[in-house]
């Protein structure tokens, strides 16, 4: 941990809540729908249709939104009524404008570090959206850099490294996945730190038991400050 000059957290589910709106909103959808499908049939469309269109839109709610409303042309075969579609834009304005909830103490937490060390946010989804949360947040002020990103794969974390000036072992990445937060740092030679949430959305799982001396797993983002003090 001496070597750490950055720490960089994930957004969504870090900091503050995100997983649990869009659950309430698919639900919502599935509802919509049960007059084609039964709900576990339109969640399961749903889901591939996302998959299907990950490189086309990315992530986000912006993303959700194009995907659900393909879902509803593909559960109908083309034959929904207009006011579906209504129904599911409504859908996204309402995630859009869900209010921000920091989790457990994540604003001491962040003023506890930033006097010794450069705090960066990495996170991916839309960039409009993750810039509105982030400034709703109140968040901003204690952080050096903000990088929203189109991916969290390995060559985006070197992007990143490369434009903050240090080495990957310097640098130390802080999130509820294990995918996209851990284990890209882990394979570059950096920190990764594990603090779950307890709801995640299936794409990012992964079932890996992970051996690594720069792996650490903490069951709250507070026990953070037991590696550098408070």
């Amino acid at each position: 941990m001496q070597n750490i000059k950055v720490i960089a957290f994930d957004a969504d589910d870090t900091l503050w809540v995100n997983e649990p709106y869009f659950q309430e909103i698919e639900r919502k959808f599935c509802e919509l729908l049960e007059d084609f499908l039964p709900h576990h049939s339109v969640a399961k469309e749903l889901f591939k249709v996302e998959m299907d269109n990950l490189e086309l839109y990315g992530y986000g709610a912006k993303a959700f939104v194009l995907s659900m409303v393909e879902t509803v042309l593909k559960v109908s075969n083309n034959t929904a009524p207009i006011h579906l579609v209504e129904k599911v834009i409504e859908f996204g304005k309402e995630l859009i404008s869900k209010p921000i909830e920091l989790l457990e103490d994540v604003e001491d937490i962040l003023k506890s570090l930033k006097p010794n060390y450069r705090l960066v946010v990495a996170t991916k989804g839309d960039l409009l959206d993750q810039e509105r949360k982030l400034m709703k947040s109140g968040l901003e002020k204690y952080f050096h850099h903000i990088e929203i990103m189109s991916d969290k794969q390995v060559k985006d974390y070197q992007k990143l490294i490369k434009h903050l000036d240090i080495q990957p072992n310097e640098f130390m990445m802080v999130g509820n996945s294990l995918k996209s937060d851990v284990l890209p740092v882990l394979e570059l030679g950096g920190v990764g730190v594990h603090v779950p949430y307890h709801t995640t959305w299936a794409h990012e799982v992964v079932d890996v038991k992970i051996e690594n001396p720069n792996f650490y797993h903490i069951s709250r983002l507070g026990e953070i400050l037991n590696y550098f003090g408070s």
